[in-house]
């Protein structure tokens, strides 16, 4: 009796499936993101000059990225609509973009949106995932949205 109880214990193990690592690997789940960060801002003359950090990781290079931008004064209101032309990308690799605002001050935004993608374009790109995968972020006293 003991010889079938452990003939039956061990059944069980007898006809399972054989397991690999490659059923149990989880699929790509990594975030496609476009990080567009406000690093610096600096009024020069009568003008703002702002400093972006873009990195792509879209998962491919982008040839044109421009977004429509709404810049509010620290009050709250609305400054003016505008483009921002980021430019070519490429990818999984952060690039520098400098852009100036003329007739504003630094000290006068409160608020930058990316009111969405004017331009979203690239051999590989969804046009939709410039505006899907925006990650918008400040390292200034202007807040940035998307």
């Amino acid at each position: 009796m003991f010889r079938l109880s452990k003939a039956v214990l061990l059944a069980p193990f007898m006809f399972a499936p054989q397991l690999s690592l490659a059923d149990t690997t989880a699929p790509d789940t990594a975030a496609k993101t476009l990080s567009v960060e406000l690093n610096a801002a600096e009024t020069v003359e009568n003008s703002c000059k702002v400093t972006f950090v873009i990195t792509n990781s879209l998962g491919s290079a982008i040839d044109k990225l421009v977004y429509e931008a709404v810049l509010f004064d620290t009050s709250g209101k609305v400054d003016r609509l505008t483009l921002f032309n980021f430019g070519s990308l490429p990818e999984n690799r952060a690039r520098v973009r400098q852009l100036v605002v003329p007739g504003t001050q630094c000290d006068g935004l409160g608020r930058v949106l990316f009111n969405g993608a004017n331009a979203c374009e690239g051999a590989s790109v969804d046009p939709a995932a410039c505006d899907a995968g925006l990650k918008p972020s400040s390292r200034t006293e202007i807040e940035v949205l998307g």
